[in-house]
């Protein structure tokens, strides 16, 4: 399965793109896709759908999971986070794929072992997750993340679905 995670943004949405099958995890790409802060709103919205579109089309995902967002201090950001979001939920929709979201601390568990890890932890557990795999920013490093706790969740559900399956026909 080839899971594309993304970490939203208005100004820098990371995406991480990874191939799972069954427990092994291969890194195949990562990036941000970023908008011009001089355009209005709408504008940036539509680079970003653009953007988000553009690595849809080249790397041909299975599944795509999202980072969920937790309230901000500031109104005016909160917004313009949302608004991202909804972005950010609607490009891989629109191609068709499942969209799981996941919070913050539920990703953190999944990738350094604890829900509470500090932001510092993520990038460095990447790379021994995703050997060879160089990740250039934050934001990418959360989006690959956010596809790594979907991989494994995914593989979970997958495993008790077998299970339930031959419960039933025996």
């Amino acid at each position: 399965m080839r899971v594309l995670g993304l970490d939203p943004g208005l100004r820098r949405t990371g995406w991480g793109v990874i191939e799972s099958a069954g427990t092994r995890l291969t890194h195949l790409a990562n990036g941000v896709v970023t908008t011009d802060n001089t355009l209005d709103t709408a504008q940036r919205l539509v680079e970003l759908h653009e953007g988000l579109s553009a690595v849809l089309g080249t790397y041909r995902p299975d599944a795509a999971a999202v980072e969920e967002s937790l309230a901000n201090k500031n109104a005016k950001t909160s917004l313009k986070l949302g608004v991202a979001r909804g972005v950010v939920l609607l490009a891989p929709a629109q191609a068709g794929l499942p969209v799981t979201q996941y919070l913050p601390m539920i990703v953190k568990k999944a990738v350094v072992g604890t829900g509470h890890a500090e932001k510092q932890q993520i990038a460095p557990m990447i790379q021994r997750l995703l050997p060879g795999c160089a990740v250039d920013n934050e934001d990418s490093a959360d989006a690959l993340a956010v596809a790594i706790c979907h991989a494994h969740h995914a593989g979970t559900r997958t495993s008790w679905a077998s299970v339930a399956q031959q419960g039933r026909a025996s």
